[in-house]
């Protein structure tokens, strides 16, 4: 099966979410799926769900608790260098059907990995892995590049009322 390169993008909700969809989806097909989550330390309700599917898809997450905007601190950069690596490493594995890169798109955005970088693993990703690259703010590069871009658009959101992320639906 050919495999393409995915992006989910967007200041809307659920661009994590529809690659964990597809993740659901390639799972029940059979598929083995890699989930590197970059920028998130948190585990959430979708990591039990995970769980129960260990043995055809993987999560690893490389993040710190909190949170910054700006300046990202030396630590921050060499974990997200790790995962990089780590990306590297596994997708050229033969290991994994579906390789998804969470948040990636963000931690280009704040610099802690290269966009050249990534542009140079979507060139040399072998030809039957599927690749999804997921978070706000896709560099134009990336977007250029990719097989499929979706942009999540929020027209209205509850945390705009105050209402905080609920375990099972955000979290």
């Amino acid at each position: 099966m050919k495999g393409y390169v995915q992006v989910y993008t967007g200041n809307g909700k659920g661009k994590s979410t529809a690659a964990y969809g597809l993740a659901l989806r390639a799972a029940g097909a059979g598929l083995s799926v890699l989930i590197i989550q970059f920028l998130k330390s948190r585990k959430c309700s979708e990591h039990n769900a995970f769980k129960r599917l260990s043995d055809l898809i993987t999560i690893k997450q490389f993040g710190q608790e909190g949170f910054f905007i700006n300046n990202p601190t030396k630590e921050q950069i060499l974990i997200s260098e790790k995962a990089l690596e780590e990306t590297k490493k596994e997708i050229g594995s033969g290991k994994y059907d579906v390789v998804i890169l969470d948040e990636i798109n963000m931690a280009i955005a704040f610099k802690l990995i290269r966009v050249e970088d990534i542009i140079e693993l979507i060139r040399n990703k072998p030809d039957d892995v599927e690749l999804v690259l997921t978070g706000r703010n896709a560099h134009p590069k990336i977007v250029e590049m990719a097989d499929l871009v979706t942009v999540m658009s929020e027209k209205k959101h509850y945390y705009q009322k105050g209402i905080r992320a609920r375990i099972g639906i955000e979290l």
